[in-house]
This record gives structure tokens, C-alpha cells and sequence, in this order.
């Protein structure tokens, strides 16, 4: 794993622990692209949780893509950061 990427990591956990009232529930997945030059994180929370690390008009998730985002440029990779309820990620899975 990419230095950058466990950064990446280790910062989403931050925040969601932060945010989440239910942190036991939490999980966090990465998939690195087999290039390695894309990543992406799936946050992945209790449903009222998932509101709540949105933020109001998803202000706060922005701001932490945002982050997550520059801190993967600055590394030359690209990063995507999904906020889903463990319903969302069961249908997706």
C-alpha cells in the first residue's frame, strides 16, 4: 500500500470516529486500482450516521473528499471516497 494511501486512511478514520455516534459500526474499505494509480475508500456507517458525516448539504462530506482528494494529487493518485449505510453497500455488493 502506498504511503499516501495509508495517510488517506488513516484521516478517514479520524473523522469518522469524529463524527459517528455509532463507531463500532463504522467500517472502512479500500480498493487500490491494480496500476496503482487510483484508490478508492467506501466509508461505510449506520444509517443515521451516514447523515450526520454528510453534514448539511453535504458541506462536510465535501470538505472531506476535498481533502482526501488533494492529498492523493499531491501523490499523482486519484482518489474517490463513497459515505454509504450498510444497507447501500449490501445492494451494492
Amino acid at each position: 500500500m502506498h504511503p499516501a494511501v495509508e495517510q488517506i486512511r488513516q484521516y478517514l478514520q479520524l473523522i469518522a470516529l469524529q463524527f459517528v455516534q455509532h463507531p463500532e459500526q463504522a467500517e472502512l474499505r479500500v480498493a487500490e486500482s491494480p496500476q496503482g494509480d487510483a484508490v478508492r475508500f467506501r466509508l461505510i456507517l449506520e444509517k443515521t450516521d451516514v447523515a450526520r458525516i454528510i453534514g448539511r448539504n453535504g458541506m462536510t462530506a465535501s470538505a472531506i473528499r476535498s481533502l482526501a482528494k488533494a492529498t492523493g494529487e499531491k501523490h499523482g493518485i486519484k482518489v474517490i471516497v463513497h459515505m454509504l449505510s450498510h444497507e447501500e453497500a449490501a445492494e451494492q455488493s
